[in-house]
């Protein structure tokens, strides 16, 4: 089956959905708007290929592929009972490959399969490489926003969902696009990594230098040395697998506690008591520490440092003196942090409704980073646009289907209605989707995030980058709004 024309669109009227009764009468009720024109793609990509939909919604949903004018892979999908609105999602990582990765659209596909089953049309972008790159991904996400309305007609509504790092992306899409008619009507973000690029791994560049204090292996005294904030040399050949070898030497991480050596449980517990990162993540934290801080460094600010931990003062290790005189100590390049701010920190400036959900155990993006984007909206004055709801679980990377519909049917009848809703409400009506996913309600209305600076050791003297100029800001528009290096 083919994509209908660009201006055909599924009439409202058509649209017929088994979800609960309470549900149907909400969207019944609001008005149904028309959104305003969508710029035009700068080239005409092919048009997206029919596609196998994945188990969950076969039979449900025409499911469709391709690639943008940019070379990303992208993935959509319509049910047969659209309820007239979309939902783009943007995901998490990022990946480290050269190159989009086919896979990666069709796998966040089947992983948010439950937007397609409430009637939301869906479509993701792989991006149009691996790698770090906020505004890229976002320019990316509204690529793929934009050939879904080209062959599938203008929406009702449409919504950004972002998860992880995603969270990030959906974000800062919201800011750069969202305040043009007929781009997004509301913005999701689950477990969102919300404390931007230049301080949101500030936790990070902590557990990379202490690794490195107690365990002397990363690198090795017999190694070629390199500055520990450029997370890993280029051209080193280190694998994963090799780094969690070195993790397991120095700790002990991955054995029981009787098997580890005395030496592997006070290094395992110096380093946890010191950077607050859970064990349970360690190597992931390390990982991206190690090959996403290269990428970062190396392939997207020229080899500049854009860390610091000049004036930090560690604790709770045995020894907190010798460890905070025998730390290495860098300071970061004013312009590679301002360039890192650029791409990836968020203003706040966003014109559209934002409901989060976290994970208030998130042992990646720990919940902190919700204090930090509260923070950042309501300095900016839009406080009243921001929604931010919490649950009892400890996962990072999937939450609960039930909180994910009922999390998308509040944000929509928010966009629709003008009413606000608050966490206590939204809370009270996960029991109706619940019904159907019988995935469980988490909430916890009454929680609040303590300050992002409470859980990651601020940088004394503040970040400390120069503002653009005019130029500066310029230049970096001609870079086709991908920010940092392409």
């Amino acid at each position: 089956m083919t994509p209908p024309a660009a201006s055909t669109r599924i009439p409202w009227a058509s649209h017929r959905r088994r979800r609960p009764a309470v549900v149907a009468a909400v969207l019944a009720a609001v008005f149904l708007g028309t959104l305003g024109n969508v710029p035009a793609a700068h080239a005409r990509p092919a048009r997206p290929a029919p596609a196998t939909c994945p188990p969950g919604l076969a039979g449900e949903a025409r499911c469709y592929t391709g690639q943008d004018a940019n070379g990303a892979h992208y993935a959509m999908a319509v049910p047969a009972d659209w309820n007239g609105s979309l939902v783009v999602h943007a995901h998490g990582g990022p990946g480290l490959g050269d190159s989009s990765d086919p896979s990666r659209s069709t796998d966040d596909l089947e992983r948010w399969a439950v937007m397609v089953d409430q009637g939301y049309a869906w479509a993701g972008s792989a991006y149009r490489r691996g790698g770090y790159g906020a505004r890229m991904a976002a320019a990316d996400t509204e690529s793929v926003r934009r050939l879904f309305t080209e062959w599938f007609g203008r929406p009702e509504r449409t919504y950004l969902h972002g998860q992880s790092w995603g969270g990030n992306v959906a974000a800062k899409a919201a800011e750069i696009y969202g305040g043009r008619p007929g781009t997004y009507d509301g913005v999701l973000l689950t477990n969102g990594v919300l404390g931007g690029g230049s301080r949101g791994y500030d936790y990070r560049v902590d557990l990379r230098v202490v690794y490195q204090y107690y365990c002397h292996n990363h690198p090795r005294p017999t190694e070629p040395q390199y500055p520990l904030w450029q997370g890993l040399r280029p051209g080193s050949t280190m694998t994963t697998a090799g780094l969690r070898a070195r993790l397991q030497e120095c700790t002990g991480y991955a054995s029981a506690p009787a098997d580890r050596t005395a030496l592997q449980q006070r290094n395992l517990d110096d380093i946890l008591a010191v950077t607050r990162v859970p064990e349970r993540t360690l190597e992931s934290h390390l990982r991206f520490a190690t090959f996403t801080f290269r990428d970062i460094v190396t392939n997207r600010l020229g080899g500049r440092n854009p860390w610091s931990n000049r004036g930090v003062r560690y604790s709770g290790s045995h020894d907190d003196a010798a460890l905070n005189a025998g730390v290495e100590r860098f300071s970061a390049d004013p312009t590679a942090r301002r360039d890192l701010s650029y791409d990836s920190d968020l203003t706040g400036k966003v014109s559209l409704p934002v409901l989060t959900l976290h994970a208030i155990d998130d042992p990646t993006a720990f919940v902190e980073h919700e204090a930090a984007y509260r923070a950042t909206v309501q300095g900016a004055g839009r406080g009243g646009n921001l929604v931010q709801t919490f649950t009892k679980e400890t996962e990072h990377s999937a939450l609960s289907d039930s909180e994910y519909a009922n999390s998308i049917v509040a944000l929509d009848t928010w966009a629709r209605s003008g009413h606000r809703p608050t966490p206590r409400s939204i809370a009270a009506s996960c029991g109706t989707f619940d019904a159907t996913y019988g995935s469980g309600c988490f909430y916890d209305p009454g929680f609040r995030p303590a300050s992002y600076a409470s859980k990651v050791r601020p940088r004394p003297g503040g970040l400390g980058w120069p503002a653009m100029t005019a130029a500066q800001e310029r230049a970096w528009s001609r870079i086709d709004g991908v920010g940092i290096a392409p």
